[in-house]
């Protein structure tokens, strides 16, 4: 019998039995004690099946229920019923967790699963090989007792989990990790961990390889330029070879240039660490670039200069130059004549911003992303004609990453550009 017991079925054999007794007792001649007698025997009755329940739910290995008779066989089905449904939702949630866990296990990184109190819940096999882990014995133990590194506990107490954080791996120092921290479920932490000691030297094997082909390439391109100067000087101004020898001497100049900003983008890659204790001289640079911007348009645009005075920063100087100068030689050179640019230095709510706005062609929005890229260009037969090298906008995403700013970059298509960014509040000279 697998149906429920209804209540009234239930209220109809007490019922039944409450009369049967009452008969019984009249036939006696006493019914007072026949329904004492028969409550006993009742009471005693539903007592032995509950004992059998309790031996069967907390003893008997069966799983099937004992037999039982009137309610207690619905109750013992009944029980039998939900173990079942108990036993494949237990199945279920076992086939989901091995699957979890070998996707996991699948991962090309070390993945560690963590309570709100930073223990240690879980981990897959890569993370006992690159963090060390012993598995099952370092369960429950907090993450910051078996990877004892400052860098990462000041990651832990700050709680800003937005960056990854690059330490040395606690099994062998010539690794380099980058730990992610991701928040998820109820309060518990996700840890990835991701081997790039191959990444870092083929990031240094490439800045190396810049640096070193780019500084052998100044003595041959100075040796170059030179001799053409002396060819141009030595052939009259209607020998069919000025026109040749001009266009050498102009590439050999672009590339001179190429030189210099491949030079100067290894040297800002290489002074990560900057000092932002000294005080940049807003004002002053301004003025430079006010100086070099004349210079630079020859009376064929209209140059506006706006600098909020004793707004200083901390910094490096010959960095945000750079940066700065670029966005003004790029409005420049991407502006027809005629044409207006305004640069500005001032304060804003978040610190202060500086930008560079120009009336030339615009950027199309597909090209905005990818315009820090080294050598990208957005129209090279144009750059070619401008001397760019498509390297000036990452000079200044490097120059800006080192003064906690990035670029910005708002553009429309026939009524020109802004190029901005913002120093933020902390960088500030508060006088």
């Amino acid at each position: 019998m697998l149906d429920s017991y209804s209540g009234f079925r239930l209220l109809f054999r007490l019922s039944l039995m409450l009369l049967l007794l009452v008969f019984v007792g009249w036939l006696f001649d006493n019914i007072t004690l026949t329904v004492l007698i028969g409550s006993l025997v009742l009471l005693y009755w539903h007592y032995r099946q509950i004992s059998r329940l309790s031996f069967w739910l907390w003893k008997d290995k069966k799983l099937t229920p004992p037999q039982g008779l009137g309610s207690w066989e619905s109750i013992f089905n009944g029980i039998y019923r939900l173990q079942g449904k108990n036993r494949r939702r237990v199945g279920q949630l076992a086939a989901l967790l091995g699957r979890f866990r070998q996707g996991a296990e699948a991962l090309p990184d070390a993945a560690v699963v963590l309570d709100a109190e930073l223990n240690i819940l879980w981990c897959n096999k890569l993370a006992q090989l690159i963090l060390g882990f012993v598995w099952p014995q370092d369960n429950g133990q907090r993450i910051d007792n078996l990877i004892r590194h400052p860098d990462f506990s000041a990651y832990l107490l700050a709680g800003k989990f937005i960056e990854p954080l690059e330490i040395q791996s606690p099994v062998s120092e010539n690794r380099l990790l980058e730990l992610r921290l991701m928040p998820y479920g109820d309060g518990q932490l996700l840890l990835m961990a991701r081997d790039i000691t191959r990444i870092h030297q083929l990031e240094s094997m490439r800045k190396d390889f810049v640096a070193n082909v780019s500084h052998e390439l100044k003595t041959p391109l100075t040796v170059l330029q030179g001799y053409l100067e002396i060819m141009q000087s030595m052939e009259d101004e209607q020998s069919p070879n000025q026109k040749p020898l001009k266009l050498m001497q102009q590439q050999a100049t672009r590339m001179q240039s190429m030189v210099e900003q491949l030079l100067a983008l290894s040297r800002i890659e290489a002074g990560a660490n900057i000092d932002l204790s000294k005080t940049v001289n807003m004002s002053h640079m301004i003025s430079q670039l006010q100086q070099e911007a004349k210079a630079l348009a020859m009376d064929n645009y209209h140059l506006v200069f706006e600098c909020e005075p004793h707004l200083n920063v901390h910094g490096d100087e010959m960095q945000l130059l750079s940066a700065c100068s670029n966005l003004v030689s790029n409005a420049i050179r991407y502006t027809s004549p005629g044409g207006t640019v305004t640069i500005r230095w001032h304060r804003v709510a978040t610190g202060a911003r500086f930008s560079v706005t120009d009336t030339g062609v615009g950027i199309p929005p597909q090209h905005i992303n990818r315009l820090t890229e080294r050598f990208y260009r957005v129209d090279n037969a144009r750059s070619s004609q401008t001397g760019g090298s498509g390297l000036g906008l990452a000079i200044v995403k490097h120059a800006l990453s080192h003064h906690h700013s990035e670029l910005k970059v708002s553009s429309e298509i026939g009524k020109g550009s802004t190029f901005s960014f913002v120093i933020p509040m902390h960088l500030l000279e508060h006088i």
